[in-house]
């Protein structure tokens, strides 16, 4: 008996793009971006033990959860039905890149610092180069699935409304108010979820709670003067 095979829809690509087109084969390796956050949340994770970083990857799953059930419950087909399985509304890609960037920019803007106690002005350009780059990104992920077929002008503009709602939602329930109210329901969840025993094990934190840039400046100057205390080398 022969097996009907599937394939998985966030990293699936059949697009059909102009080989002597520089502009097309980079709108096809644009619409594959996506795929490498997930290894980034997983590194982020288990490097940093940030907090943050893991309620930013439970809302991204949370946001794809949203968008598997919008469709399978609205069931719009695609505009080309030979490119891919599933259902087209809301686009996964636009509505998983609205969300990610939506989120940071949202960090970006109300906990984040690049330079905490130096130069106000560099800071803000640093910011704002960021949030450039986020909008960019996600803008050209969700170009991509209109141009190389995926999904429909609408399927796409859907996608990036749902997912920028959902990160700004998610953003304000989960870190906003828990952090700006610490004595509020989400505020007391928070501290709990930070101060348990198995939290504490684990040892999870949230270093924008102390430090304007999560302690980055203050570890590295940590490192630099254990550097100069070895001598410039490892002693073995």
């Amino acid at each position: 008996m022969e097996r009907q095979l599937s394939s998985l829809d966030l990293t699936h690509v059949l697009c059909k793009y102009d080989a002597g087109s520089h502009l097309s084969f980079g709108l096809a390796l644009l619409t594959l971006s996506p795929i490498l956050l997930m290894a980034s949340y997983a590194s982020l994770a288990v490097f940093t033990r940030e907090l943050t970083v893991l309620v930013m990857w439970a809302g991204q799953l949370l946001c794809e959860a949203s968008n598997y059930l919008l469709k399978h419950l609205l069931k719009q087909p695609r505009p080309n039905a030979d490119l891919g399985d599933g259902y087209g509304f809301p686009s996964s890609h636009s509505q998983w890149m609205a969300y990610f960037s939506t989120f940071l920019i949202c960090h970006v803007r109300f906990r984040h610092r690049f330079t905490p106690t130096g130069n106000k002005l560099a800071d803000l350009l640093l910011r704002l180069t960021v949030v450039l780059g986020l909008i960019a990104w996600a803008s050209g992920v969700a170009y991509s699935r209109y141009a190389l077929g995926y999904h429909s002008a609408s399927q796409v503009l859907w996608g990036v409304g749902i997912g920028i709602t959902f990160g700004i939602v998610f953003y304000t329930l989960a870190e906003l108010i828990p952090t700006r109210r610490p004595k509020s329901l989400l505020g007391t969840i928070r501290t709990w979820i930070l101060t348990n025993g198995v939290s504490t094990w684990f040892r999870l934190r949230d270093g924008w709670l102390v430090w304007d840039d999560a302690g980055r400046e203050l570890e590295w100057q940590a490192w630099q003067r254990a550097l100069v205390v070895a001598g410039g080398t490892k002693s073995e």
